[in-house]
């Protein structure tokens, strides 16, 4: 029988009158039963955050810092128990950049925002008066995230916004809500009740996320998915004038000059597509590949990635395991057999068992094609040839998402010059989606709104009140 896994709501487990399945992307067994909220038990959550806000929101920065060292020690404690968690709903392997690594990302994100504070300003002090200026916690924070990476993008969310003094209600995916379900049930256990609370739903019977963005009390929606769902959050949050912080959809592009190594960075390459099967928001999307080194390049990646293991999350072997769900193999099938028709498969194309798509890479498309138009969320990395570099930052520009992007030279200056004039949040020089806990990340364009991490990411969750005296 499947385990019955509760929610947390004011620091106690909370049962629903019904359920949901999750299943293993990898078996498709259920390995776990879900509770299904109704808008209902989500004001209870937000009640009980409210409460808690109270008092939370009046501690001192040092006793909040203490409380993250302490979350972070207690999810240490239960890092394995964690990641199996997430390897059984979502599929990665426990190895390679899998729920492993992803639990060793929730120890450094959570260490670092204990470390980090936003203390009080003089703006001015003179003969005409002193103005300070102080942060201060917003309130209530709903936190609705993906199910890429449940447990370290709901680290993302909810240890900032502890840190800063707010309270926390947090919904993730229907596919993967049992890691986040632990996760908050271990935080409880050495927080205050009420600083965080979770609700799971798969919105067959209300849609939750869509009551967060509209709920009165809640002051604070962050949202990490798609643009299509973030645009919906940002239009239902409009009535109540929420703070809102969206990390949507980003079609990353690569750009590779005719002065590399082919083999030196077809690792690189490799795990800039296909980092957790491709299914990142910051994962390389599309590659434009100078003429003079294409065949090299396209050689290369294909002969690191041919040996790169993939099968059952659980098997320890595994280092690629299959995509999350049904609605994500869908739309990569789509796309790779439109490409098909006219592209050269290099490598994969044809779907294994289940949910097991192979890593798949693709030459001769075009700008329009859609598996590079569109943003495919999977395992399968088009390469485009290009003659002339601005031909290739316009097509590389020519999108509506600007998340990422990387150059890949021996000429750094070069390299950093061609990143100045892409348009994108974050660029990187010989590596793509290396994201760090100290550095503001965000996109442009339709990619989304705000930032995380570093101090920029820490001020989101606050409101600025300056004193005069």
């Amino acid at each position: 029988m499947s385990k019955l896994h509760s929610m947390t709501i004011g620091g106690q487990p909370y049962a629903t009158a019904k359920t949901f399945e999750v299943t293993n992307p990898s078996t498709g067994d259920v390995v776990g039963l879900a509770p299904n909220a109704t808008k209902a038990d989500l004001d209870s959550a937000v009640a009980s955050a409210e409460k808690a806000f109270q008092t939370w929101s009046k501690t001192s920065e040092d006793d909040r810092a203490a409380a993250l060292q302490v979350v972070a020690a207690k999810l240490e404690d239960h890092a394995d128990e964690l990641a199996k968690l997430i390897t059984q709903e979502q599929g990665k392997p426990l190895n390679g950049v899998g729920s492993r690594f992803e639990m060793g990302g929730v120890g450094v994100w959570t260490g670092y925002a204990a470390s980090m504070s936003l203390p009080m300003k003089v703006l001015q002090d003179n003969n005409e008066g002193k103005v300070e200026m102080y942060r201060k916690p917003l309130g209530v924070v709903g936190s609705i995230t993906p199910w890429n990476w449940p447990v370290l993008i709901a680290t993302w969310h909810v240890m900032p916004a502890i840190r800063t003094g707010n309270t926390v209600v947090i919904k993730p995916s229907p596919f993967t809500p049992l890691s986040t379900l632990r996760m908050v049930e271990l935080m409880n256990e050495v927080l205050p009740a009420g600083v965080i609370n979770v609700v799971t739903s798969d919105d067959t019977l209300e849609n939750i996320g869509s009551a967060m963005s509209a709920h009165p009390d809640i002051r604070k929606i962050v949202f990490t998915g798609s643009c299509a769902t973030g645009q919906k959050v940002m239009m239902s949050s409009a009535e109540t004038m929420k703070r809102l912080t969206l990390e949507m959809g980003g079609n990353d592009a690569g750009i590779v000059l005719p002065d590399v190594d082919a083999e030196a960075i077809a690792e690189g390459l490799f795990w800039g597509g296909f980092i957790n099967m491709g299914q990142t928001c910051a994962a390389m999307k599309r590659l434009y590949v100078h003429e003079d080194v294409y065949d090299d390049v396209c050689a290369a990646l294909v002969n690191y990635t041919k040996n790169i293991p993939m099968g059952d999350g659980m098997d320890e072997g595994s280092i690629m395991g299959p995509i999350a769900n049904q609605m994500q193999f869908d739309k990569v099938k789509r796309l790779v057999d439109g490409a098909k028709t006219k592209g050269e498969v290099l490598l994969g194309g044809e779907p294994g068992d289940g949910l097991f798509f192979p890593a798949t890479i693709i030459a001769g498309l075009s700008n329009d094609d859609p598996l590079v138009a569109e943003e495919q969320f999977g395992p399968a990395l088009p390469i485009i040839n290009y003659t002339n570099i601005d031909d290739a930052i316009a097509q590389a520009n020519a999108s509506e998402n600007g998340l990422g992007g990387s150059v890949w030279s021996n000429d750094i200056e070069k390299a950093k010059e061609i990143a100045s004039r892409m348009e994108c949040g974050s660029v990187w020089i010989n590596s793509h989606g290396m994201i760090q806990p100290n550095v503001p990340f965000g996109g442009v364009k339709k990619s989304g709104l705000g930032v995380e991490f570093g101090e920029e990411g820490l001020q989101e969750y606050t409101d600025i009140q300056v004193i005069f005296s």
